[in-house]
C-alpha cells in the first residue's frame, strides 16, 4: 500500500480536547438560551438534493455550494452520458448524469425544506433551533472555513414583529453570557427595494444588495464600479452613495433615510418596522448595542424584511452571526404564505473572538479531576470499585492503565491537569485507607476508604 503524507483539506480543522472543550462550552450556552426562548431542537441531513439549494442563495451563493458526484461513475458502461454530462459541468451547468446531491450550504433552506414537508404536523408559530456544520467552497481566511457549525433558531407561521425583538434578546443575552460586547445591526430589505425603486426599479434590487454587500471588503470606489458594470447610471449610483454615507444616530439615521426615500410606501413600511423594533424594549444587556446600519445588506436573496447582523467589539473579525426575514421562503417548495424570521451563530468566529480575548473561564478546560494510581494487581483492583463509586456521583475519574513508578504516573496527571492523586498501596489496602494528594497545592492526607467522597469533593 502507497504511503501518503498526513494532511487534511484546506478550509477543514481537527479539534483537540481543550479546543473541543471550549467549543461546547459555547454550544451549551447558546443551546440554553434557545431553550429558555421556547425553541425545539431539530436536525437535517448534511446532504440536500441539489434543487433544493441551487437557486436559493443567490448568484454568489450558488458558486459556493459543494456539489456530490454521484456514486458509480467509474463505470463507464452504467453512464454512457458521462463524457458529454462532464463537458456541461466544464460549463458551469448542472447535470443529474454528475449529481443530484450537494453538503448543505446553510441551515436555512433545509429548515424551509423541513417545514414544507411536515406542513399539516407543525404546531403554528413552529420555533426550532438547529446546530449542525455546514460547507461552503469559499476561500479559506482567517475566520472563514470551509466546513464550519451554525446555530440558528428560526420561528415560522408569524408575521409578528415581536418575534425580531425576542431574537434581537436572545442575541443579547447569548453574547452577555459569553462576555462577548457586540453591535447588534439591524436593516431592513424593504429600504433596500425602496431605494431600487428609487433608483429605477425593483428589478435592481439584487444588483444593488449584491454591491452593497460587499462595502467592508472593497469600499465606496470599487461599489460605485461595481455597480456601474451592473448598469446603473450615474444618478442612481449618486443615490446609492448617498444612502450609504447616512451615518448618526439611531434617530438621525431614520430621519435621513425617510429624507432620501421621501413618500416610498415600501420604504415607510421598513422604516416603521425598525422603529418599532427600537421603541419595544431596551436591551437588558451591557454588552450589546442596538445599531441601525443601512449599509447592511445581507446578500441573500431569501429575506423580505428586518436583517441582522453581529459584530464583535475590540476585534478585526467579520460578523460573528447574522439572519433576517423570510416572508415566503417556503413558497420554493410548493407552501406558500408561511412567513418566518430567523438568526443564525457564528460558532467558529465566536471562538476565534474569545480566543483572542481570553474569555473563556477556567472551568472549562476541566477534564479528569482523579487519577488512582496502579500499584498492583489487588490495589488496582480495590482502586477500580472505589473509583467506579466517584464515577457514579459524576466525579472525573481514571485509574492508570498499568503498573510503573510513581514518577511515571505523577507526570501523566500534570500532563492532564489532573487535580487529585489518590494512591492505594499495599500498606492502605491492608488499613482500609488510601492516600489523597492534591496535585496543586502538593498537600497529602490519608483517609478511611468509606470517606473517600466526602474528603475528596
Amino acid at each position: 500500500m502507497a504511503k501518503t503524507s498526513a494532511s487534511i483539506p484546506q478550509g477543514t480543522r481537527d479539534f483537540s480536547a481543550d479546543v473541543v472543550r471550549k467549543r461546547n462550552f459555547i454550544f451549551n450556552t447558546i443551546r440554553s438560551v434557545f431553550e429558555i426562548y421556547g425553541f425545539s431542537p431539530l436536525e437535517t441531513p448534511a446532504m440536500e438534493n441539489l434543487e433544493t439549494l441551487m437557486g436559493k442563495y443567490g448568484e454568489e451563493g450558488d458558486k459556493l455550494i459543494f456539489k456530490i458526484l454521484n456514486n458509480g461513475l467509474d463505470n463507464i458502461a452504467k453512464h454512457p452520458q458521462i463524457k458529454a454530462d462532464f463537458e456541461k459541468v466544464l460549463e458551469g451547468k448542472n447535470t443529474k448524469g454528475i449529481t443530484e446531491r450537494a453538503l448543505r450550504y446553510d441551515l436555512t433552506i433545509p429548515f424551509a425544506r423541513y417545514v414544507a414537508m411536515n406542513y399539516g404536523q407543525l404546531t403554528l408559530p413552529f420555533k426550532r433551533y438547529q446546530i449542525q456544520p455546514v460547507w461552503r467552497a469559499d476561500r479559506p481566511q482567517k475566520g472563514r472555513y470551509r466546513e464550519f457549525y451554525q446555530c440558528d433558531a428560526d420561528v415560522v407561521g408569524s408575521k409578528s414583529l415581536l418575534n425580531e425583538v425576542e431574537l434581537v434578546n436572545i442575541y443579547a443575552t447569548v453574547f452577555e453570557k459569553l462576555g462577548i460586547q457586540v453591535e447588534i445591526r439591524i436593516n431592513s430589505r424593504k429600504i433596500l427595494a425602496a431605494l431600487a425603486e428609487v433608483c429605477g426599479g425593483v428589478d435592481k434590487l439584487t444588483d444593488i444588495t449584491i454591491a452593497i454587500d460587499k462595502l467592508d471588503k472593497i469600499g465606496i470606489e470599487k461599489v460605485k464600479e461595481e455597480l456601474a458594470q451592473r448598469g446603473l447610471d450615474e444618478t442612481q449610483i449618486t443615490t446609492i452613495e448617498k444612502y450609504l454615507a447616512i451615518s448618526g444616530s439611531n434617530e438621525e439615521k431614520i430621519a435621513a433615510i425617510g429624507g432620501l426615500l421621501k413618500d416610498n410606501e415600501t420604504g415607510k413600511t421598513g422604516i416603521n418596522e425598525i422603529g418599532y423594533i427600537l421603541n419595544y424594549a431596551p436591551i437588558i444587556t451591557h454588552n450589546s448595542s442596538l445599531t441601525t446600519d443601512f449599509t447592511l445588506a445581507r446578500g441573500l436573496n431569501y429575506y423580505t424584511g428586518i436583517i441582522f447582523e453581529i459584530k464583535a467589539k475590540g476585534v478585526q473579525m467579520g460578523s460573528i452571526g447574522g439572519g433576517g426575514r423570510y416572508d415566503d421562503l417556503t413558497g420554493l417548495f410548493g407552501v406558500p404564505n408561511v412567513p418566518g424570521v430567523g438568526i443564525s451563530f457564528g460558532v467558529d468566529r465566536i471562538y476565534d473572538v474569545m480566543e483572542e480575548l481570553k474569555l473563556f473561564p477556567e472551568t472549562v478546560q476541566v477534564g479528569t479531576q482523579v487519577l488512582f494510581f496502579n500499584l498492583g494487581e489487588a490495589e488496582s483492583k480495590k482502586a477500580f470499585g472505589l473509583m467506579q463509586q466517584l464515577r457514579a456521583k459524576n466525579i472525573r475519574c481514571e485509574l492508570y492503565h498499568e503498573t510503573t513508578k510513581f514518577d511515571k504516573q505523577f507526570k501523566y496527571a500534570e500532563k492532564k491537569q489532573i487535580s487529585y492523586a489518590i494512591i492505594l498501596g499495599s500498606k492502605e489496602l491492608e488499613e482500609g485507607t488510601c492516600v489523597i494528594k492534591n496535585l496543586i497545592t502538593g498537600d497529602q492526607k490519608t483517609v478511611a476508604q468509606g470517606e473517600l467522597l466526602a474528603e475528596v469533593f
